[in-house]
């Protein structure tokens, strides 16, 4: 009996049985247990250790499933050979694994979020007790893999609406969210051809390359938008652009800019443009500029968008328009996939377009986001010129151009160090250049009228940034 002689916890959280278990194997691996040793009976050992039969019992039963013992019929249980077990597990202090707590910020400028409290919640709520329902059991089912036909035809037919983008639904690829599509989309391209994509631009999609393996070059944006002649110089064969509001600069491409991408891609027979139209959908100084897609007519540009500003981020619902010579590429690469959106959120997104909710839903914020940029413009005019604006176009964020000493970083830690949260450019740039004037990414889509009054003035003072006496707001 001595050698089972274990210290059970029975104040522990983890069951007697497994402690019981994990003393065993323990001794038998470490060989403090002899090969073919007789181990003691269920009742005995239930006795000794002051625990009840069925511990034991789970714990042996345990014990030869893994083939660390074996029972003998009316002989009792015994030890095997370690060196004859494919795999030993030996038990390891293993850390705790927690979630880095996320800071707490009074005043939150993050370009990725939308008014949570202006939600059409009622609207929705019945949109989706129409949807589940008996009758619609079939919704249980796996769809189609490239999306449910009536959510593809509601975007098709908003898609030539508001951006002008003509396509058939056979030509959507709906899927959760852009990070899961655009590996797809990638892997229809041979390996050898090269990408370029926007430098400053979405840290995400400079991930998304180098975990598919492809060859990615930055390319530089200006106020006009990408450098096609630099794209050109770079040897790349396919563009990944966000031309009507590029992210983070909120330059438009410009009507030369565009007409020489597109000559760009039609010069060369493997050539495309990926156009990633974020956030069109809200626009304040004029009437949307149509999609690039919509000047295309050799199909060679790829059209991606998501329902995350226009809706929630939640959501997460985006969606590839294909040309239709990539279209059986796609059908035959991923013809056994299933789509990655449940087909039940896919109809309450059809059936919430369908009865006009969307289009009511995307006038009404887009007149609140033009008062909050409008808020947000009087806010900083009195700390003119030591901070000027631009890319207050369209979307949902600015970007300020502060005349200091300071840089970046130091005016981030500034910023957080008193509760608000901004973001540098250079933290979207690959290259971490550094600017003449520092420029910091401003969002107001998540923080109210007064949020914003407040906030910007909190940020003026962690900052250091003095009111402009000589306006009429000073």
């Amino acid at each position: 009996m001595d050698m089972l002689m274990f210290q059970l916890q029975k104040q522990s959280s983890v069951p007697l049985y497994k402690q019981l278990y994990r003393e065993i194997r323990t001794a038998i691996t470490a060989g403090k247990i002899a090969v073919g040793t007789k181990l003691p009976s269920k009742r005995k050992l239930a006795d000794y250790l002051q625990i009840s039969q069925t511990t034991v019992e789970l714990a042996y039963s345990q014990l030869v499933a893994e083939g660390f013992i074996e029972p003998r019929p009316r002989k009792g249980f015994f030890t095997m050979p370690v060196e004859e077990l494919a795999y030993l597990d030996l038990p390891q202090e293993e850390p705790a694994i927690r979630d880095v707590p996320k800071p707490s910020y009074a005043y939150d400028f993050n370009p990725a979020r939308i008014d949570t409290r202006s939600f059409p919640f009622p609207t929705w709520r019945k949109t989706a007790r129409e949807v589940i329902d008996e009758e619609n059991h079939e919704l249980l089912l796996a769809g189609h893999p490239q999306g449910d036909e009536s959510l593809r035809v509601e975007i098709a037919r908003y898609l030539y609406q508001s951006r002008g983008v003509v396509c058939e639904p056979e030509q959507i690829i709906v899927g959760s969210g852009t990070e899961q599509l655009m590996p797809l989309l990638i892997r229809l391209f041979d390996k050898n051809l090269n990408f370029g994509f926007e430098n400053p631009g979405y840290a995400l999609t400079h991930s998304i390359f180098e975990h598919d393996d492809r060859q990615a070059f930055p390319i530089a944006v200006d106020e006009d938008g990408i450098d096609v002649q630099e794209l050109d110089k770079t040897g790349v064969d396919i563009a990944y652009v966000t031309p009507s509001h590029q992210f983070p600069t909120g330059s438009i491409l410009s009507a030369t800019r565009r007409a020489q991408l597109l000559n760009w891609a039609a010069a060369k027979p493997e050539r495309f443009i990926i156009e990633d139209d974020y956030d069109s959908e809200f626009r304040y100084t004029s009437q949307p500029i149509p999609a690039l897609q919509s000047m295309d007519v050799g199909g060679r540009v790829i059209y991606i968008s998501t329902f995350s500003k226009s809706i929630m981020p939640s959501l997460r619902i985006a969606y590839l328009v294909l040309p239709p010579r990539l279209l059986n590429a796609y059908r035959n690469t991923f013809l056994h996939y299933t789509s990655t959106v449940p087909r039940i959120d896919q109809q309450i997104v059809a059936t919430f377009m369908q009865k006009g909710h969307f289009s009511r839903h995307l006038n009404r914020m887009r007149k609140l986001y033009r008062k909050k940029l409008e808020c947000l413009m009087q806010a900083l005019s009195p700390y003119q010129p030591i901070v000027t604006v631009s890319g207050e176009q369209a979307g949902m964020h600015v970007v300020l151009t502060i005349d200091t000493e300071r840089t970046e970083q130091n005016l981030v830690s500034l910023a957080s160090d008193a509760g608000i949260r901004v973001f540098a450019m250079q933290n979207y740039d690959l290259l971490k250049q550094r600017s003449t004037s520092p420029k910091i990414v401003l969002g107001f889509g998540g923080l109210n009228e007064v949020e914003i009054q407040q906030g910007v003035e909190q940020l003026m003072h962690s900052w250091n940034i003095q009111k402009n006496q000589l306006t009429p707001n000073g």
